[in-house]
């Protein structure tokens, strides 16, 4: 056999390292291609392991390490994938992470970037119930101290559930079969899928805000663990702890157990029995009235007998022989004098009735008011005939204006002017002619008209037939 080494390598010949091509990437290059080969080279990964350095920052982002005995990585769960988980992660829990490697290139590390994350044997609905139980519980939210007593007579109560629901129509029927007298409040809102828990949450806070609303009850029927995940939810725990009056929960079936039923105030196996439970004590304390009524009238029963037995041994006696006629003779005397007394009450109470009709009606003789009344009738009726004379006075003076006017106007030289008239002045306007024979030929004259005036030159004089004749 030949030795190993004595045999020839697959290059005889010695290869300069100086001639071969170097190709040189940089980091950014490298790791990029690292980030391509993991990424092309691992699909989705299921990976089991323990949470360590979990921290979710502001961001809404949840970063945390997966370890086991020999080996660790990074993992990171970002916003989105967070808000669908059922539990909250915390270091120490073994769970199994659903995701898929990818290179933080800043730093040159690789990571896991996990979308689902669930817990390793435990659910995680369970898990979450279990983790908010504990903090409720460590704050004292459970105590029995804490919880209220249920009113022993509920006149308005109110109801959180769904009006789509058996419960609503179960709590209706036992309700208002016992007690028809109490009014119900009903505040409907979903009792499952997503968002449920909020809603039944601010159901609590408006009915608690309703001043007349003496217990609450909150019910829905049976269901999954998933359906009742709204009763499992934090809001809702708070909503019940901060009510005002205490809360009532029929939730699921009797084995059921949630989160709502711990901090409520009393649990009810199912919401037929949460509604006998709130009527309950109403019944227990008229059933108490009912027991001291008897015990009081079988007392008062017991005393009467009493005193009926005193009474006859009392009359029995000799020395008390004529008491009875003796008293029969008081009580007639009682009754005459309440006659009198009756019959002297209303013969007075008829003389300050007359006596006060009369004051009354010399009051209102005297009243103001009416006087006033009389005052302003005679008043508006002299006014209303000053008026009329007023009237008849100043039509009076109208006419006689009126007539005063056109005699005027008949006697104003204007108005003869106006029947075609003239006046006419001299040259120097100090008299008026009247007679033509005051005038000669080639003497200024004036004219006045109705409108303006004339200057005029006499070139003839025509005296008046008349007068001519007569001469």
């Amino acid at each position: 056999m030949s030795d190993l080494f004595s045999q020839p390598f697959e290059d005889d010949e010695p290869v300069d390292a100086a001639a071969r091509p170097r190709r040189i990437v940089s980091v950014s290059e490298l790791t990029a291609s690292i980030r391509a080969a993991l990424e092309s080279g691992f699909g989705d990964l299921w990976i089991e392991g323990e949470i360590s350095n979990c921290k979710r920052w502001n961001t809404g982002h949840l970063y945390f390490t997966l370890k086991d005995g020999g080996a660790q990585i990074r993992a990171v769960m970002y916003r989105s994938a967070v808000r669908y988980l059922k539990f909250t992660p915390e270091d120490g829990q073994h769970v199994i992470a659903r995701g898929r490697l990818a290179v933080y290139e800043p730093k040159g590390e690789y990571q896991l970037l996990c979308d689902h994350l669930q817990p390793h044997g435990l659910g995680a609905l369970q898990l979450a119930f279990e983790q908010l139980k504990k903090k409720l519980q460590a704050e004292g939210l459970f105590e029995q101290a804490r919880k209220r007593a249920l009113p022993a007579l509920p006149e308005r109560i109110g109801i959180v559930t769904s009006l789509d629901g058996a419960a609503i129509r179960d709590i209706i029927k036992v309700i208002t079969r016992r007690h028809p007298s109490v009014r119900l409040l009903i505040r409907p809102t979903r009792v499952q899928g997503e968002g449920a828990g909020a809603e039944i949450a601010e159901a609590l806070r408006s009915l608690s805000r309703v001043p007349d609303v003496d217990v609450v009850i909150l019910a829905r029927g049976g269901g999954s663990a998933e359906d009742l995940v709204p009763f499992n939810q934090e809001p809702v725990a708070r909503a019940i702890v901060s009510s005002r009056v205490p809360v009532v929960t029929g939730v699921g079936h009797e084995v059921d157990f949630t989160i709502a039923d711990f901090v409520a105030d009393l649990r009810a196996p199912t919401p037929s029995a949460a509604a006998e439970i709130v009527i309950a004590a109403q019944e227990e304390f008229r059933a108490r009235i009912d027991r001291q009524t008897q015990r009081l009238r079988a007392a008062v029963a017991a005393a009467v007998e009493r005193r009926r037995s005193q009474v006859h041994l009392l009359t029995s006696r000799r020395g008390l022989a004529g008491v009875p006629a003796r008293l029969a003779m008081r009580g007639r005397h009682v009754a005459e004098l309440t006659h009198q007394l009756q019959r002297a009450m209303t013969t007075a109470l008829s003389t300050r009735e007359r006596e006060f009709r009369t004051l009354r009606l010399a009051l209102e003789a005297r009243d103001l008011r009416r006087r006033l009344a009389a005052i302003r009738g005679r008043l508006d009726t002299a006014t209303g005939r000053l008026h009329g004379v007023m009237a008849r006075r100043h039509d009076r003076a109208s006419a006689q204006f009126g007539a005063l006017a056109a005699r005027l106007e008949s006697l104003s030289p204007l108005g003869v002017l106006g029947r075609g008239y003239a006046v006419c002045w001299n040259d120097d306007r100090t008299a008026i002619i009247r007679r033509a024979s005051t005038a000669h030929p080639g003497d200024r004259v004036h004219v006045t008209l109705q409108e303006g005036g004339l200057t005029c030159l006499i070139q003839a004089v025509q005296p008046s037939p008349d007068r001519t004749g007569a001469e």
